[in-house]
């Protein structure tokens, strides 16, 4: 198979659309913390907690949808306790969201190693299978490629048009992009700049922690250490590439998720003449290039990192 021809593979493009669907969940998640003016680098940490407690869950029983809903109430806790350092209390958000990161990650691994202290190799359960929908799933090409991923990557798509909806749609919307704009005047309005800024970071950590909880109930069916793998800050990239802008953030999230794809079939194809490391990095590759060519011209939200206290000046 030639090079190029890798790209015209409905395998390929199916490949490219699984490991972007994580990645959707993340960026989603980012995109509205920041526009709310909050940066949340605990990302990478509750996608960890996500993956974890979505997949204990329905080890221990419950249905995937309840997994699903468990892995989003873990991480918006966990978005709470960011919140709760950084909103009122304007502490850093760069510290905060790496505590919240290191805290997430380790009392995952250790929950998991008290749960299953003997255990050597991670126990399985039944994941989301791929959805079978008649006659599109048989279309060629496009069949294989797009409709028959799980109803988790359906969720995924479903929730940009959703979080677009609401950011460009409504008078919540409203209120959240000028909160990250302006906080001023969201309180001269009447409205609680706390509030918006609370709620904001709580339900973008839960469609974080979902894109965890996906990687161990979709992608995979067990929770592993350091499966996450950076997808997270990977997130918090794509965030500034997509300009805060839901659509573009579907757009990289599929662009990453393309090379990624591309490179392991590449490796099938001159792994034999290059170290694997080599194919390994071209996807980090792809996401410094881009930063290197959108963050200059990128809107940033102007109270971005800007700590917000009520009668200050």
């Amino acid at each position: 198979m030639e090079f190029l021809d890798i790209l015209f593979t409905a395998n390929f493009w199916a490949a490219a659309i699984r490991i972007a669907t994580p990645l959707i969940f993340g960026v989603l998640g980012a995109l509205i913390c920041e526009r709310a003016g909050v940066l949340n680098l605990g990302i990478e940490g509750i996608f960890t907690a996500g993956a974890m407690a979505g997949w204990m869950a329905v080890w221990l029983g419950v249905d995937l949808w309840t997994g699903v809903l468990v892995a989003a109430l873990t991480g918006a806790l966990f978005g709470l306790l960011h919140a709760a350092l950084t909103v009122p209390l304007g502490l850093s958000q760069h510290v905060s969201g790496i505590g919240i990161t290191l805290l997430a990650s380790s009392l995952s691994y250790f929950i998991y190693r008290t749960a299953l202290p003997d255990v050597t190799s991670p126990p399985r359960i039944e994941p989301f299978r791929p959805l079978d929908i008649p006659v599109l799933s048989d279309i060629p090409f496009l069949g294989p490629a797009l409709f028959s991923q799980t109803a988790f990557t359906w969720l995924a798509f479903a929730m940009v048009a959703i979080v677009a909806w609401v950011l460009y749609r409504t008078p919540l919307g409203l209120a959240i992009r000028a909160v990250g704009d302006n906080p001023d005047s969201v309180d001269a309005q009447g409205l609680s700049v706390y509030a918006l800024r609370t709620g904001a970071v709580v339900v973008g950590s839960a469609l974080m922690a979902m894109g965890g909880a996906f990687l161990t109930m979709s992608a995979f069916d067990a929770f592993f250490f350091g499966m996450v793998n950076g997808r997270g800050w990977i997130c918090i990239a794509l965030t500034v590439f997509a300009s805060w802008r839901p659509g573009k953030a579907l757009l990289g999230a599929l662009l990453f998720g393309a090379f990624d794809a591309y490179q392991v079939r590449l490796q099938t194809q001159v792994g034999a003449f290059l170290p694997s490391q080599v194919f390994l990095m071209l996807p980090y590759l792809f996401a410094i290039v881009a930063l290197v060519l959108v963050a200059r011209r990128a809107e940033y939200p102007r109270a971005l990192l800007a700590p917000w206290f009520k009668g200050a000046r």
